[in-house]
């Protein structure tokens, strides 16, 4: 099997798409990444196409369509188990999720045995820079309510930096996960932790983004509440085993 793919969906990130990749590929550890853009009007797929003969395990789809965060991970997922990756990660385009914290999360799943790692803002304190209060206090109180209405013991349930086995992503049923937006994050960790894999929440430094414009909306974060009872739901008529 291959090793590490890192997954970065992009829509108008041209600003930061060729620091984000030259810091990847920068740290010591040999890192692949697939860059998945929906067409952005500001040609940041074009940005890594000239960037691809420089660095030869620099993926790239291009997508038709806007067509929202999950699916855009699941594209990526189905790539990464078809080319026989090991260990995928998600990762935001923007710094927020920073590059060299990669490593932790490589080394909790690869030396530590997890099955799932999770960059946490809310593991050790609040750990968020440059972000207004009120969306802190979204962000972390989100989390709350996923804990106490699905029981998942994950302190921060809408985290978008993470690493899967591949074991994870096999069990999962990717065509059949239900959300695209904020919520998606919240039912894959929900859905990893039903199948009962071993999931490690890993501090990070959060810094919201410097350049280029913010993708999270209110019917984004809509979803979410609404999405979470739906999982809680959803799970009580389900049984839940893997391998």
């Amino acid at each position: 099997m291959k090793g590490s793919l890192v997954i970065i969906p992009t829509y108008n990130e041209k600003e930061n798409i060729e620091d984000i990749i030259r810091s990847i590929f920068n740290l010591e550890h040999d890192f692949h990444i697939l860059i998945i853009d929906d067409s952005s009007p500001d040609q940041t797929s074009r940005i890594v196409q000239g960037l691809q003969s420089e660095f030869p395990n620099l993926f790239l789809i291009n997508r038709k369509n806007k067509s929202g965060l999950g699916t855009a991970y699941i594209e990526g997922f189905k790539y990464a188990l078809k080319n026989d990756y090991m260990y995928i990660f998600e990762m935001d385009a923007d710094f927020s999720h920073p590059p060299a914290d990669l490593i932790k999360l490589y080394n909790a799943c690869h030396t530590d045995g997890f099955d799932m790692s999770i960059g946490s803002r809310y593991i050790s304190g609040v750990n968020v820079v440059n972000w207004p209060m009120g969306r802190v206090l979204m962000s972390y109180f989100a989390s709350l309510y996923v804990q106490f209405i699905t029981g998942l013991p994950i302190k921060d349930a809408t985290a978008g930096f993470k690493c899967y086995t591949t074991k994870v992503l096999q069990t999962i049923n990717l065509d059949k996960v239900k959300f695209v937006g904020y919520a998606f994050q919240i039912e894959m960790k929900f859905l990893a932790w039903k199948y009962g894999f071993k999931i490690k929440e890993v501090p990070i430094i959060f810094t919201d983004r410097t350049k280029g414009t913010s993708k999270m909306s209110s019917g984004i974060f809509r979803e979410a509440v609404l999405g979470v009872i739906q999982l809680k739901i959803y799970s009580l008529f389900k049984k839940y085993h893997h391998n």
